[in-house]
Protein backbone atom coordinates (compact mmCIF):
# COMPACT_ATOMS: atom_id res chain seq x y z
CA UNK A 1 0.00 0.00 0.00
CA UNK A 2 1.35 3.19 -0.97
CA UNK A 3 -0.03 6.64 1.13
CA UNK A 4 0.63 10.10 0.31
CA UNK A 5 0.37 13.18 3.10
CA UNK A 6 0.72 16.88 2.91
CA UNK A 7 0.74 19.99 4.31
CA UNK A 8 -2.20 22.50 3.70
CA UNK A 9 -0.52 24.12 0.54
CA UNK A 10 1.38 21.25 -0.83
CA UNK A 11 4.68 21.84 -0.99
CA UNK A 12 5.70 19.42 1.46
CA UNK A 13 4.95 15.73 1.15
CA UNK A 14 5.54 12.03 2.31
CA UNK A 15 5.02 9.39 0.25
CA UNK A 16 4.69 6.30 2.73
CA UNK A 17 5.06 2.38 1.43
CA UNK A 18 3.08 -0.38 3.03
CA UNK A 19 1.62 -0.99 6.23
CA UNK A 20 2.17 1.62 9.75
CA UNK A 21 4.50 0.01 12.60
CA UNK A 22 1.26 2.08 14.88
CA UNK A 23 -1.33 4.94 15.04
CA UNK A 24 -1.12 6.61 18.40
CA UNK A 25 -4.12 9.23 19.76
CA UNK A 26 -1.73 11.66 21.72
CA UNK A 27 -3.77 13.55 24.41
CA UNK A 28 -0.41 15.03 25.75
CA UNK A 29 -0.34 19.06 26.52
CA UNK A 30 2.11 19.61 23.75
CA UNK A 31 0.36 17.79 21.23
CA UNK A 32 -2.74 19.64 22.11
CA UNK A 33 -0.97 23.14 21.52
CA UNK A 34 0.73 21.54 18.70
CA UNK A 35 -2.33 21.02 16.65
CA UNK A 36 -5.00 23.48 18.04
CA UNK A 37 -7.34 20.42 18.81
CA UNK A 38 -7.96 18.12 21.60
CA UNK A 39 -5.14 15.45 20.54
CA UNK A 40 -2.50 14.93 17.96
CA UNK A 41 -2.60 11.33 16.32
CA UNK A 42 0.69 10.14 15.17
CA UNK A 43 0.66 7.33 12.20
CA UNK A 44 4.46 5.37 12.71
CA UNK A 45 6.31 4.27 9.74
CA UNK A 46 10.11 2.48 9.73
CA UNK A 47 11.86 5.29 8.17
CA UNK A 48 12.52 3.29 5.54
CA UNK A 49 9.40 3.26 4.54
CA UNK A 50 8.89 7.12 3.95
CA UNK A 51 10.17 9.54 1.46
CA UNK A 52 9.85 12.95 2.08
CA UNK A 53 9.52 16.01 -1.11
CA UNK A 54 9.88 19.60 -0.36
CA UNK A 55 11.39 21.88 2.33
CA UNK A 56 10.51 22.01 6.59
CA UNK A 57 11.29 23.86 9.08
CA UNK A 58 12.08 22.22 12.15
CA UNK A 59 11.25 22.65 15.54
CA UNK A 60 12.78 20.48 18.62
CA UNK A 61 11.22 19.94 21.66
CA UNK A 62 12.41 17.35 24.71
CA UNK A 63 10.04 15.06 25.79
CA UNK A 64 8.84 13.89 29.39
CA UNK A 65 11.63 11.16 28.70
CA UNK A 66 13.71 13.96 28.15
CA UNK A 67 14.42 12.83 24.52
CA UNK A 68 14.13 15.33 22.23
CA UNK A 69 11.12 15.22 19.15
CA UNK A 70 12.36 16.97 16.00
CA UNK A 71 8.76 18.34 14.37
CA UNK A 72 8.49 19.24 10.62
CA UNK A 73 6.28 21.75 9.12
CA UNK A 74 5.96 23.62 6.04
CA UNK A 75 7.76 27.14 5.67
CA UNK A 76 4.96 28.65 3.85
CA UNK A 77 1.54 27.34 5.54
CA UNK A 78 2.93 26.31 8.80
CA UNK A 79 1.38 22.66 8.68
CA UNK A 80 3.33 20.15 11.29
CA UNK A 81 3.41 16.81 8.50
CA UNK A 82 6.20 14.54 10.15
CA UNK A 83 8.10 14.34 13.30
CA UNK A 84 11.01 11.98 14.72
CA UNK A 85 11.29 11.23 18.05
CA UNK A 86 14.06 9.95 19.50
CA UNK A 87 12.61 7.44 21.74
CA UNK A 88 11.26 5.82 18.80
CA UNK A 89 14.75 5.41 16.83
CA UNK A 90 13.79 4.48 13.02
CA UNK A 91 10.48 5.51 12.89
CA UNK A 92 8.76 8.50 11.59
CA UNK A 93 5.65 10.16 12.68
CA UNK A 94 2.88 11.39 10.47
CA UNK A 95 0.55 13.53 10.99
CA UNK A 96 -2.62 11.64 10.38
CA UNK A 97 -4.70 14.61 9.11
CA UNK A 98 -2.29 15.12 6.16
CA UNK A 99 -2.52 11.69 4.87
CA UNK A 100 -5.32 12.40 1.77
CA UNK A 101 -7.07 9.03 2.31
CA UNK A 102 -7.06 9.55 6.94
CA UNK A 103 -10.15 7.24 7.03
CA UNK A 104 -8.32 4.09 6.12
CA UNK A 105 -5.79 5.04 9.08
CA UNK A 106 -7.11 3.91 12.76
CA UNK A 107 -5.86 4.49 15.51
CA UNK A 108 -4.44 1.54 17.58
CA UNK A 109 -3.84 3.25 21.36
CA UNK A 110 -4.25 6.48 22.98
CA UNK A 111 -1.42 7.48 25.25
CA UNK A 112 -1.19 10.42 27.84
CA UNK A 113 -5.13 9.62 28.85
CA UNK A 114 -4.72 11.51 32.17
CA UNK A 115 -4.29 14.66 30.08
CA UNK A 116 -7.11 13.14 27.94
CA UNK A 117 -10.16 16.01 28.13
CA UNK A 118 -13.17 14.28 29.44
CA UNK A 119 -15.75 14.66 25.98
CA UNK A 120 -12.73 12.95 24.06
CA UNK A 121 -13.55 8.66 23.87
CA UNK A 122 -11.98 6.00 21.82
CA UNK A 123 -12.86 2.59 20.73
CA UNK A 124 -9.76 0.64 20.89
CA UNK A 125 -10.38 -3.31 20.62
Amino acid sequence: MRRSASCSCGELSIVAEGEPVKISACHCRACQRRTGSAFGVAVFFNKEQVEISGVSSGYVRSGDSGQSIEFHFCPTCGSTVFWKPEFRKGLVAVALGCFSEPATLVPTQGVYEETRLGWVSFDFD
